[in-house]
């Protein structure tokens, strides 16, 4: 039944999604505000589907911790929902993404449209200069800057090394850093066919504030999210008993 389940919602997020691409590429040529209303609003209906055809629920926890304003949102990643989820709980974050996602016709061009931070991840250090010079511009705005730490996504109970993406921000912009934890590999793997059902939690700490040095920053941040997301874990696998 589960595979039955995640086969119906794979087919609705691929042809929705294609329809939500095509059909709403008016909005492309509108401002700032109404691009960043309809990627909202797609995305709801996602994760809609997502609960209604898979019975996979999100909650978030601790969203007090986040500062008004700017600020830099360090966001485990294990899978696609945390992408998907984000946007429901931020006011109009803006993602550092891969260049090559830009590149998909639509939905790369919503990205653009939507003021994100491509990177290119083989192109040292000039690449993290132009991400952070961009940072300044999302700042400037007052919209929270959500970033991967480690990149890519990982399965729950591994841990990748961190990219200094991260730290170059911090360093750059002088915001404070929110980690985020999350448990969603539990339920949504990477490349994973099935989606189990249960609850999605995405947990918002305490953020380490500017004026550290970065070997100190990136330490913190790293031992902050992993102990998080192991809880999470943990939790999820008591609930389940």
């Amino acid at each position: 039944m589960t595979a039955l389940r995640s086969l119906f919602f794979n087919l609705y997020f691929f042809i929705w999604t294609t329809l939500c691409a095509l059909f709403g590429s008016p909005v492309l040529l509108m401002d700032l505000r109404r691009n960043n209303a309809y990627g909202r609003w797609w995305s709801g209906t996602v994760l809609a589907g997502l609960r209604l055809l898979c019975g996979v629920r999100g909650r978030v926890e601790g969203l007090q911790h986040l500062p008004p304003g700017a600020s830099i949102v360090a966001m485990k990643h294990q899978s696609t929902w945390e992408t998907l989820f984000a946007p429901q709980v931020l006011d109009a974050p803006a993602f550092v993404v891969k260049r090559e996602l830009t590149r998909i016709p639509f939905f790369g061009w919503y990205l653009l449209r939507c003021r994100m931070l491509p990177v290119d991840r083989k192109g040292g250090a000039a690449a993290l200069r132009a991400m952070v010079q961009a940072a300044r511009a999302r700042k400037a705005e007052a919209r929270p800057i959500v970033i991967y730490p480690e990149g890519t996504r990982t399965l729950p109970g591994a841990a990748l090394p961190y990219h200094p993406g991260v730290a170059a921000l911090y360093q750059a912009l002088g915001l404070p850093v929110v980690p985020v934890a999350v448990n969603s590999g539990l339920y949504w793997r990477r490349h994973s066919f099935v989606k189990r059902p249960g609850t999605i939690v995405m947990r918002f700490l305490e953020p380490i504030p500017p004026g550290l040095d970065r070997r100190d920053f990136l330490a913190e941040l790293k031992t902050r999210i992993e102990a998080a997301s192991a809880a999470l874990v943990a939790e999820a696998g008591q609930g389940t008993q």
